[in-house]
């Protein structure tokens, strides 16, 4: 009897803990006043010239782009305050779909089939697909296409394009989630041809791009938009639609649109210094930026994932069958989920059960507790039935209680056992941060995607990014060494 309750109330006192941090942390801020309502806003974090990341991954420079400028101007016409999401493209539908946000602002084109989902503001630019090829390329249409790869972002309007005709021109696709790097796969020889909305291929080729647009003019054109959640946030869609239409009349819309689609004012230095240590030195904010919230992903991420673990490998080594199945269960259902489909479910699909929106570094810390945890409950579990039965034996015949042989007997020596797996998997936990870029957390990946969108460096960043890695985890490795060594 003595065994259940103490274990029992560990486990509903840290279950109250986790509940009361994460609560107070689920608290949507508060608007300033009941007339400047706060509207959260998902945007594309690569998708220039529309949206255009700073260094720090925000939109406080000059040239945030077309839909930021003109942003910028409805909410103060409007009165209203909003808060920027970037996220792939595939990502901001989701969020919108998922309550995430209240509305998607990405260039984002209408078409029949978004109709049916989304409502649409009015339209504020039109916009094309074009094709573009390498520059020694000689490919010049559709037709010399069949047989051969091409590229688009998945979920735009390109792909869409391309998955509508593929049985005519008989080609195959390659999808990414951000336009640097498709148009680098044909930059490198992977794909012949890469398909985007034109004015974002048309300010990449002015601003570094290595490739050529064949097209003679846009295909497919359609209307630009801002998305809203089918019959809600219908103030917010009168505010936007006000601030668009005043925009077009005044001409400050077109003077917005002339800044970014004509003349050279939003091209990158020629002259910058393009060497790894020019690089280094240009972006070096921005990188530890990114690298802190890496580690502290990462530390906040394994401490809660210890506690996690440390809870599923105890249950699974209780002398209770329902303990040990609770704790088989979770270890097989989350050892066995993906970790990008985890954090996309805690992120865009529990708001739909819990009626909040989870903060975007809670989601982060979740997942990584709920994925790590798992793999360290199965250590633990591991580790103290790797202990001679007979220690257990020889303390319980003393007359000890359960929960003492198991904390002053067992552990010591499962610790032992634990130690390299241990450090292993905190050294995967921070390899792992790396997938939550994909709901948008601005760790050293994503830093190293939004710095490439700018600087088309990307065989020099990501020779930055991972050489970065690899520094901290040489250092974790020789700190394991070190602590197994001591503990030897």
């Amino acid at each position: 009897m003595m065994r259940r309750i103490s274990w029992k109330k560990i486990f509903t006192s840290w279950l109250a803990v986790l509940a009361i941090a994460v609560g107070w942390l689920l608290v949507e801020p508060q608007s300033v006043s009941a007339d400047e309502p706060t509207y959260t806003i998902a945007t594309n974090n690569t998708f220039e010239p529309f949206e255009i990341q700073d260094s720090k991954g925000g939109y406080s420079g000059k040239n945030p782009g077309i839909e930021i400028e003109m942003l910028r101007e409805i909410a103060k016409h409007e009165h209203f305050k909003y808060k920027l999401k970037p996220m792939s493209f595939n990502g901001d539908l989701q969020a919108l779909e998922g309550s995430q946000v209240d509305a998607v602002m990405a260039g984002m084109s209408v078409t029949d089939e978004r109709k049916q989902k989304f409502d649409f503001s009015v339209p504020y630019y039109t916009d094309g697909v074009e094709m573009a090829v390498a520059k020694d390329s000689n490919i010049k249409s559709l037709k010399q296409l069949k047989g051969k790869t091409v590229s688009a972002k998945s979920g735009t309007s390109a792909a869409l394009f391309l998955k509508k005709n593929q049985k005519k021109y008989g080609y195959k696709i390659k999808y990414f989630d951000s336009s640097n790097m498709m148009w680098n796969d044909v930059k490198i020889g992977n794909s012949v041809a890469t398909f985007d909305d034109g004015p974002v291929l048309e300010y990449g080729i002015k601003t570094g791009v290595q490739l050529k647009v064949v097209t003679k003019k846009p295909i497919d054109a359609q209307p630009v938009a801002i998305a809203f959640q089918k019959g809600k946030n219908l103030a917010m869609q009168k505010k936007i639609n006000a601030g668009i239409t005043w925009m077009k009349k005044t001409g400050r819309l077109q003077k917005i649109i002339d800044k970014y689609t004509k003349g050279n004012k939003t091209a990158k230095s020629a002259t910058a210094d393009r060497t790894i240590l020019g690089l280094l030195k240009a972006n070096r904010e921005a990188l530890l930026r990114g690298l802190w919230m890496t580690v502290e992903l990462t530390v906040v991420g394994i401490v809660c994932a210890m506690i996690f673990g440390l809870i599923l490998g105890v249950l699974g080594i209780m002398q209770n069958k329902v303990a040990q199945a609770i704790s088989s269960v979770i270890i097989y259902i989350f050892r066995g989920l993906p970790m990008i489909v985890l954090a996309f479910f805690i992120y865009m699909g529990v708001p739909n059960v819990i009626g909040h929106k989870v903060p975007l570094f809670i989601a982060g810390v979740i997942t990584l507790m709920l994925d790590e945890g798992a793999y360290i409950g199965a250590i633990v579990k591991g580790g103290f039935e790797a202990v001679d039965p007979g220690q257990w034996e020889a303390a319980r015949s003393l007359g000890l209680p359960y929960h003492k042989v198991l904390i002053k007997v067992i552990a010591p020596q499962g610790l032992k056992i634990m130690v390299p797996s241990l450090v292993n998997q905190f050294i995967m936990t921070l390899k792992d941060t790396s997938i939550l870029s994909a709901i948008g957390v601005m760790e050293l990946t994503e830093t190293g995607t939004v710095i490439i969108s700018q600087n088309m460096e990307g065989f020099k960043m990501w020779l930055i990014i991972g050489t970065i890695y690899i520094i901290i985890i040489t250092l974790l490795t020789w700190l394991s060494n070190y602590i197994q060594k001591r503990m030897a």
